[in-house]
C-alpha cells in the first residue's frame, strides 16, 4: 500500500518535475495516477517540489485568480540573477529564450501566516523597493500547449527564473498600469510594444498572494521578490546577443544569455 501511494501522490509527481527542472529536460504529462485534476492537487505538487528542492524560495510569481485558477509559483534562489554584463546561463531550446518584462516588488519585512487577513496598506508597508525585472519562461513539458492549467500550476506556471534589474521610483512604479516597452537586440531593429499590466494595477496580484498564502498557513519573507505579470507577453530573444529592454520612463535593463 505504501509503495502504491508513493507512485500516485504529489511527492512522486514532484520528483519527476524537479528532475526535469534540474536537468533542463522536458517530458510528457505526468502519469494519470499522479496527474493533478484539481487546483488543490496541483498546488500540493508545487509545494512538494519546493520541499524536495535544496533551494530557498527567493521570490514568487503571481497574478489575479480566476475561475478554477490560482496564479502563483515559487522562484528558487539559484534561479534568481542580477542583471549584469556577464551572460546568464539558462536552459533553452533552439537557441531562444522567452522573457517577460515585469516589475519586482522586494519585501523589506515578513508577511507571515496569521489568523487575520492582510490589508493592502500592510502589504504596501512591507515593500522595501521596486525593481525592473525579466521573468525567464520555460516548461518541463514537451507538449505544453496540450495540457491543462492544473498541469502547469504543478510545474510552477512556466517559471524558469528571474533577472533583477535596477531599483526604480517606488511610487511611480505603483501607478504604472501601462508603458511602452522597447526591446533592442544588437544589430536589429527596435521592437516596440504598448504594454499593459494584466491586472491593471501592478500591486493587486501581490495583495492576493499575501492573503492566499496566509490562508494556506504560509507566508512571505523579507528579501523575497514578487513579480505580478508581464507588460509585453513573452517575447523570444536569442542567446549570445546583447539585449536591452526599456521600460517606458522607469528605466533600462541590459542582459545577455547563453544556452546550457
Amino acid at each position: 500500500m505504501n509503495e502504491l501511494k508513493q507512485q500516485t501522490g504529489p511527492v512522486h509527481a514532484a520528483r519527476m518535475l524537479l528532475g526535469r527542472r534540474l536537468l533542463g529536460e522536458q517530458g510528457p504529462a505526468l502519469p494519470a495516477a499522479c496527474r493533478p485534476t484539481t487546483l488543490q492537487a496541483a498546488f500540493n505538487i508545487q509545494c512538494a517540489v519546493s520541499d524536495l528542492h535544496k533551494q530557498d524560495i527567493a521570490g514568487w510569481k503571481c497574478g489575479m485568480p480566476g475561475d478554477e485558477k490560482w496564479v502563483l509559483a515559487p522562484i528558487y534562489a539559484n534561479d534568481v540573477h542580477e542583471a549584469s554584463t556577464q551572460p546568464h546561463r539558462v536552459w533553452c531550446h533552439q537557441q531562444q529564450v522567452k522573457i517577460e518584462p515585469e516589475l519586482a516588488f522586494i519585501l523589506a519585512r515578513d508577511l507571515p501566516a496569521r489568523s487575520t487577513p492582510y490589508a493592502a496598506v500592510e502589504v504596501d508597508a512591507a515593500i522595501g523597493e521596486t525593481r525592473l525585472a525579466l521573468e525567464l519562461i520555460h516548461t518541463r513539458y514537451a507538449n505544453a500547449d496540450q495540457l491543462t492549467f492544473y498541469d502547469h500550476l504543478a510545474d510552477c506556471l512556466f517559471n524558469q527564473g528571474l533577472v533583477l534589474g535596477p531599483a526604480i521610483d517606488h511610487q511611480l512604479a505603483q501607478q504604472t498600469h501601462s508603458m511602452r516597452i522597447n526591446l533592442m537586440l544588437a544589430n536589429q531593429a527596435v521592437v516596440t510594444v504598448d504594454g499593459q499590466h494584466p491586472a491593471g494595477q501592478p500591486r493587486l496580484p501581490l495583495y492576493w498572494l499575501a492573503e492566499f498564502l496566509r490562508s494556506q498557513g504560509m507566508g512571505l519573507r523579507a528579501g523575497q521578490a514578487v513579480i505580478t505579470g508581464s507588460y509585453a507577453g513573452s517575447p523570444q530573444v536569442p542567446v549570445d546577443t546583447d539585449i536591452s529592454v526599456q521600460f517606458g520612463d522607469l528605466g533600462l535593463m541590459q542582459v545577455r544569455f547563453e544556452g546550457r
